[in-house]
């Protein structure tokens, strides 16, 4: 009798934690292996997808549901494991681990993947096999970090690709539209992260977009978007000019709307965060060496390395509350966050006078000279020519019942959002879209999040930014205005 056929007519039980090289070798085939009981397997998960319903075809009306993740135990092996099962299950297992944690899997079946199908979405993987999670038998154990080995906790700056298989920004930039619709990887650094924004579609579906800029040596600002909850989840763990990533197959496209480059995160790409290798450490010490030479730092253009997690922001105001809060902390050096429900009482973007779009410089954010069109901090740091990019930058009053708060900055991708447009589609619009654009956000109750800062050269002694500013809910307005705002 053949080794394989007794194998599967008389299953072995490996109580040791299975090897993920052994899906890989050659010594076992898949009848084999199918024929092994194995209890463990361990390893750190390096990506994970977002749970989906889908029809069950078995049961009509019904849903099924299913995510994916990739675990690691080893630099040269690493596999993708699924699950399928009810709502309550697959979203409780789910929530249950995140990218970075060791899991132990118990009683997985180990199923031959379908190459050319899966891999069209799923992580690419060294070996033919997967393993699947049954609802009834297999179990995911989050390991603690006592129990785990610092050489598997070590794999998470390991890049799934080899360390110079990635485009720069600058040549994604540069061959442009011949890389469009293509799945390459990328080495960046991060110098800022957005808020998630949630959003409801036209047949009811939530969904959720959160826009990271990167750059590099060779690009200042590049646009990465992330459109599902766990790449949103790791982008909130990243630290803008301290955080390097590797983010391998992801999508480029060309955002025709704002006439650049894009990349974005989908269901193969895995994102190895501050990777350990030589390539990343030569980018992070360029970072490291411009953070400290200050070159990114600018008073005026700070939206472009704003990050605040506006959950931080929790204290509520009315505009007076607001004046003399400010007023007590005017000799501190850190800003003052707020929240203020309140109106937008000018925003004038159909008046021909005011400058509501401006040229900043993609190398340190300045704006720059109108005359000559070029950035003069750049070329007082001996940084030579950057090439520039249009920004909002625009000042409005806030108003509620208590008084008014002048001249808050309103600029970058948070004047995008309020607007509802990009630059380039509001600078297409006739005067008569964007006078009606304006009177669609005058005098509409609205939730701002503010940073207030010290400045002797600002008006009244205070420089004020809006991070967000969204339609006000009007039950939470209402309560928050019946007296839950506070000094």
């Amino acid at each position: 009798m053949a080794p394989s056929q007794k194998c599967l007519l008389e299953p072995v039980k490996y109580n040791k934690p299975l090897k993920l090289n052994l899906l890989s070798t050659s010594v076992f085939n898949i009848g084999i292996l199918y024929s092994f009981v194995f209890q463990k397997v361990i390893g750190i998960v390096i990506g994970k997808t977002d749970v989906k319903g889908f029809p069950d075809r078995k049961n009509i009306g019904s849903e099924r549901y299913t995510f994916s993740f990739t675990i690691r135990d080893s630099p040269n092996h690493f596999v993708n494991v699924t699950s399928w099962g009810n709502e309550d299950y697959i979203k409780s297992l789910s929530g249950s681990f995140r990218v970075g944690e060791c899991v132990m899997i118990e009683n997985p079946l180990i199923q031959r993947k379908e190459m050319e199908r899966e891999e069209k979405f799923i992580p690419t993987t060294p070996s033919n096999c997967k393993l699947l999670l049954s609802e009834n038998h297999s179990t995911v154990k989050v390991c603690s970090v006592y129990e785990v080995d610092n050489k598997l906790l070590s794999l998470i700056h390991l890049p799934v690709k080899e360390s110079r298989d990635y485009y720069s920004l600058g040549d994604i930039v540069a061959n442009g539209h011949s890389l469009d619709g293509r799945i390459i990887n990328v080495l960046a650094a991060v110098r800022s992260v957005g808020e998630p924004k949630y959003f409801t579609t036209s047949d009811r579906r939530k969904g959720q977009r959160c826009e990271v800029r990167l750059y590099d040596e060779t690009e200042a600002l590049f646009p990465l978007a992330c459109w599902d909850n766990e790449s949103i989840l790791l982008a909130q763990s990243w630290t803008p000019g301290e955080t390097v990533i590797f983010a391998a197959d992801v999508r480029i496209s060309f955002d025709k709307f704002r006439n650049c480059m894009t990349a974005t995160v989908i269901s193969k790409s895995i994102i190895t965060t501050n990777p350990d290798t030589p390539e990343a450490n030569i980018l992070l010490n360029f970072v490291r060496g411009n953070k400290e030479a200050n070159v990114f730092d600018d008073e005026i253009g700070s939206h472009l390395k704003e990050s605040i997690n506006l959950n931080t922001i929790v204290e509520v105001y009315t505009v007076e509350q607001l004046k003399a809060k400010a007023l007590k902390n005017e000799r501190k050096a850190d800003p003052l966050y707020g929240i203020l429900y309140a109106y937008i009482s000018m925003l004038n973007i159909d008046n021909e006078t005011t400058n509501v779009v401006r040229n900043r410089c993609s190398g340190c954010g300045y704006i720059v000279n109108a005359a000559s069109n070029t950035c003069t901090t750049c070329h007082r740091d001996s940084l030579g020519y950057k090439s520039n990019f249009s920004s909002f930058d625009m000042l409005i009053d806030v108003t509620d019942h208590t008084g008014t708060l002048p001249s808050c900055s309103l600029s970058g991708n948070v004047a995008e959002e309020t607007l509802g447009c990009t630059v380039n589609e509001f600078l297409a619009m006739t005067d008569g879209q964007k006078t009606a654009l304006k009177w669609q956000l005058l005098l509409e109750r609205s939730k701002i999040y503010l940073k207030l800062v010290s400045s002797p050269r600002a008006r009244g002694g205070l420089r004020t930014s809006v991070l967000s500013c969204v339609r006000a809910d009007p039950v939470e307005a209402s309560r928050q205005l019946s007296g839950q705002g506070h000094l």
